[in-house]
Order: C-alpha cells, then structure tokens, then sequence
C-alpha cells in the first residue's frame, strides 16, 4: 500500500503565478418545481406566449361587450320601429306623446314627463311604490303597459295638490295628515301610500281598521312599522279628506 505521508506536497506558488482553475457550474434559467418534483424551465418565448394568450382573452372580452351592445342597440331600434302615439290625461292635463309598445307606464312618467313621485323600486307590483291612480283605481305603475292607459286619467303624487282645498300648490288632506301624524320616514314609500288612501277613503270615507289594512297591503313600508300610517288615514277620515 502506498504511504500517503511520504507523497509531495503540492509546490507553492511563486510571486505572479496563477493558481489552479476550478470549474464554473453551467448557469441555470429560473425554475420552478412541478407537481412531482421535476424543475421546469420557463423561457422568454414561454411568457411571450402567456402575455398574448390574455391579450387575446381580453380582446374576445371586448368583442362581446361589443356585441352585447349591438343587440341592444338593434332591440331599441325594433322598439322605435313599433312605437305609437298615446293619449291621455295625467294629472289633469292632456298628453300625446310617442312611445314604443314594449313600454311602460312607469317608465312613461319617470323618463319622458319627469314625474319623478312615482318610485321604481321592486318592479314587479310587490311593494306599491310605483302606485298612481288610473280612472280612479290605484294601480301598480311598473306592471302597467303604456298603451293599456289609452284614453285613461292618470294622477300621480305631483297631480293630488290639485285636488287640495285651495287649488294648486296645496296639500291634500290626507297628505297633510300623513305630515302631521308622522306616516312616513324615508318617504320612499309616501307617494303610494298617500295615492292608495286617497283611493280608499274616496270610495269608503269611513273604513273600518280592516277595510284600511286590506287597502293598503299592497303599499309595503320597511320603517315606520305602520302605526303612524294608520293615524294619518284616521285623522284624513274625520277631516273627510274623501268627501270632497
């Protein structure tokens, strides 16, 4: 066996000679581990492709926004092709005005006469907000069709102080009992309240605790917990607000 400690140590290195070269390990690209432990490379190509990938992603997006937008665009045009003109009175006053037949009567007077008092809320005749009276009925404005109130009388919130006892620009009685027996809160609400008691107590001026409970159940209100509601129609009811 050979001595290793009669072997020659190494020679020492003279003043500017270069000393032994080791070996570089080859660079690696960043990787990241795959679901079994292999590395994967990810190249400049790899994400060049990843970053088109979604700009054509984004691109489809927008294609159907487009598209989405042309179907509307069409679905209005069809519904202009098919308008008609509608006449009638709201709130005392007589209206023609052009409409498509799809449309209805809520939209007619909040978007085209600006009768804002008439409220959209649930739009689908569960809470009354939209309520006015047609011909004298309190009707759900979001489930009536525009052209089924040809040659009606509409009246509206903004419509009652007409029927006030000095003419335009005063309240009505049952509004003013609503204000002063604290029928409301937000007063969104409001308007179908009062147009529905109007309603009830033109046709029953005396009404029974029931007979107000049945005439306003389908006028919802979430704050007031009713019981200002049912002192405002039974002050309007001993003023007569419906015997006028």
């Amino acid at each position: 066996m050979e001595n290793k400690a009669n072997l020659p140590a190494s020679a020492p290195l003279r003043p500017g000679e270069p000393g032994p070269v080791e070996a570089v390990p080859e660079a690696k690209g960043s990787a990241e581990r795959g679901p079994c432990g292999t590395e994967k490379e990810f190249t400049g190509q790899e994400l060049a492709g990843q970053v088109l990938a979604g700009q054509e992603l984004a691109g489809q997006e927008l294609a159907g926004q487009e598209l989405a937008g042309q179907v509307l665009a069409g679905q209005e045009e069809a519904e202009q092709g098919e308008a008609y003109v509608l006449a009638c009175t709201v709130n005392g006053k007589p209206v023609e005005i052009r409409v498509p037949a799809s449309r209805r009567l809520l939209q007619v007077l909040r978007d085209d006469l600006g009768l804002t008092g008439t409220k959209r809320s649930c739009e689908l005749g569960r809470c009354g907000a939209c309520m006015v009276l047609i011909d004298g009925v309190p009707i759900n404005a979001c489930l009536t069709m525009a052209y089924q109130c040809e040659g009606s009388s509409i009246v509206t919130i903004e419509g009652l102080s007409e029927k006030g006892p000095e003419g335009a620009g005063s309240l009505h009685p049952v509004q003013e009992a609503f204000l002063e027996e604290g029928g409301f809160q937000c007063g969104y609400c409001t308007p179908g309240m009062v147009l529905s008691t109007v309603a009830l107590l033109e046709n029953n001026p005396r009404p029974t605790r029931e007979e107000v409970e049945e005439a306003l159940s389908g006028n919802l209100c979430r704050c007031t917990g009713y019981g200002g509601i049912w002192r405002a129609v039974s002050r309007a009811a001993l003023r007569g607000a419906g015997e006028s």
